[in-house]
């Protein structure tokens, strides 16, 4: 057996790989020195081919990669050999396992998800398989002996988008079709098929679609509002005294809380029934309190009545204990050119911004993992289809290719994260970290184990004012892409998200904005005490789902924020089964999952 061919980023990495129990290899004292400058070497040529703007594959996009190689014997005494990479050590949740028979047998590749990225590691054994590793103990896994039907070639043809292998302890992930809507299939022929398309879309939001989804709640003069949350709860957003003890009864509300009075008081929070660390509260902006609306007039555009009235939906997760995971779509974002990017900057020789035009042959499956599918407590949909994910006007339109909205899964990058942009993040140690990305913060990007950018900031941290201040460029239609539509009319049904930072606790909050321009957003986020806030996506219930898991004695119930969007799922049986869970969706999406089980 001969492993060979060994890529690390330097010799700190040579040893956490070596203590994680990935790989042990044995140096003669007189070539450590030429192997730890060959590997120094490696990882300068993997980093200019991440940064090199030039047709490549996937799997020269990750600049962090590692790879062993083993020489394999087949059926009839056929030999090959077999390539394992680690896509991120750190991370070490994405491998792709390549067996090549040569000429004969052909070289066929697999995605493989280790379904324990913090407790089990993987590595090439011997002629059949992998080694599975956790802790001290160590067991074999055939993967490729049988040709085939090999274990990998039965997962393979199983159809599963995550086919169990080594008795449940590693996934093949296979290429699946992502559900659609209605709508979006419409969207979708529109753009690919209709000259003018676009502008037919357009339309049909401005026209038909504009505060369709617009709510303002009733008002029962009658009724007490509910008591606030507890201690643990986020910060009470500050609102008008003649409002904050008025009652609201939310019209299309589909989430049980955990309180006897049907009435909610505005910019309070009220616990989920059943789901503890989730908290919900509503919000007209209309309620904000005046010392919120006066602060940075300058920087916001004037609310109109509309959008003043419509009533807003926040929901807020604990982060002590959730942890947050994201996922793209079977088909969204793609990685090509952006229709948005400017002649002036796309590169006719390359497929893409960031060379690719092609996830293959990583799998991108549009679901949660089933390993972590009893953990999940919540999802909701991410950000823009990379149609609408680069700029068209201003600055960020001239600068890094159109300055395309960047995305990484499991530490596996598909596209490059770009400066200027808001940026949601989670790191390999969990945490949870919203801000506008710079060049550099590119030195986190071995622990990012994902990230999706989306846009301009509706909210940053100004340290010098102590406080948040609305983004630069909030008001600026073009320079912030903010869609809406093409007259630049900024009202629609919205989603974003903040982190808030209370003096014990952090929470992410999701916002569903019924009828709400960018200026409305932001003055909401900041009426919470956000530090950060960021736009996700708009203009449908299936573009702002979210939905929540209670699970009891007789299984998992599927709560919604808003009741209208159980239509997005898929029933059988007589039962529902939610999207991003139940079943592949073409969207990206965010998932939360427990901590602790």
């Amino acid at each position: 057996m001969s492993i060979s061919h060994i890529t690390l980023p330097g010799l700190r990495s040579i040893f956490s790989v070596i203590g994680a129990g990935l790989l042990l290899i044995v140096w003669p004292a007189a070539s450590i020195s030429d192997d730890l400058a060959t590997a120094h070497a490696d990882a300068a040529a993997q980093t200019e081919e991440y940064l090199a703007d030039v047709p490549k594959s996937i799997v020269e996009l990750q600049q962090f990669r590692t790879a062993t190689r083993l020489a394999i014997a087949g059926p009839g005494g056929s030999h090959g050999q077999a390539t394992l990479v680690q896509l991120n050590p750190r991370i070490n949740a994405w491998l792709l396992l390549t067996l090549d028979w040569g000429a004969r047998g052909g070289r066929l590749s697999y995605h493989l998800e280790n379904p324990e990225p913090r407790e089990q590691h993987i590595s090439l054994a011997d002629a059949r398989g992998i080694t599975i590793t956790r802790g001290s103990a160590s067991a074999a896994c055939d993967l490729w002996s049988g040709s085939a039907n090999s274990p990998l070639e039965q997962a393979r043809r199983s159809g599963l988008p995550y086919a169990p292998l080594c008795g449940g302890r590693l996934y093949l992930r296979n290429p699946t079709r992502g559900g659609y809507t209605k709508l979006e299939k419409t969207t979708e022929f529109l753009r690919q098929h209709v000259w003018g398309g676009e502008n037919i879309i357009g339309f049909v939001r401005k026209e038909f679609f504009r505060d369709k989804f617009m709510e303002k709640g009733r008002v029962d003069t009658t009724l007490p509002a509910a008591a606030s949350a507890s201690p643990a709860a986020p910060l009470a957003a500050a609102v008008n005294p003649r409002d904050a003890g008025r009652a609201i009864m939310p019209e299309h509300l589909g989430i049980d809380l955990d309180m006897a009075t049907p009435g909610l008081a505005p910019g309070r929070w009220y616990p989920v029934d059943g789901v503890t660390g989730v908290y919900l509260s509503l919000m007209q902006p209309q309620t904000i309190a005046a010392e919120v609306l006066n602060n940075f007039r300058a920087k916001v555009n004037q609310l109109d009545t509309v959008e003043s009235a419509a009533l807003d939906y926040l929901v807020a997760f604990d982060l002590e204990q959730f942890d947050l995971g994201f996922a793209l779509g079977t088909e969204h974002p793609a990685t090509g050119w952006s229709e948005r990017a400017l002649d002036t900057v796309r590169d006719p020789d390359i497929p893409g911004p960031d060379g690719i035009n092609s996830n293959a042959p990583l799998v991108r499956t549009g679901m949660v993992s089933p390993a972590l599918a009893a953990e999940t407590v919540a999802t909701f949909t991410g950000g823009f289809k990379r149609n609408h994910g680069a700029f068209h006007y201003g600055p960020l339109a001239r600068r890094n290719l159109g300055s395309h909205y960047g995305f990484v899964e499991q530490g596996a990058v598909f596209s490059r994260l770009q400066p200027g942009l808001a940026t949601l993040y989670v790191l390999d140690d969990g945490s949870v970290e919203m801000k506008t990305w710079t060049t550099q913060d590119d030195a986190l990007l071995a622990r990012i184990r994902h990230a999706r950018q989306n846009g301009v900031p509706l909210l940053e941290y100004d340290p010098a004012a102590a406080s948040a201040v609305p983004g630069a460029l909030l008001t600026n239609w073009g320079a912030g892409n903010w869609s809406g539509s093409t007259s630049e009319q900024l009202r629609a049904l919205r989603a974003g998200a903040c982190v808030q930072q209370t003096p014990t606790r952090r929470f992410l909050i999701y916002g569903y904005f019924s009828s709400a321009t960018p200026s409305a957003m932001a003055r909401v986020f900041q009426a919470y005490g956000c530090r950060y806030a960021m736009l996700l996506d708009m203009n449908a219930l299936e573009h702002t789902y979210l939905a929540l898991y209670r699970r009891n004695a007789a299984g998992m119930e599927v709560q919604h924020l808003i009741e209208g969007m159980a239509q997005v799922d898929k029933k059988a049986g007589g039962r529902l089964l939610p999207r991003f869970v139940a079943y592949p969706d073409n969207r990206d999406f965010f998932y939360l999952t427990r901590r602790g089980e």
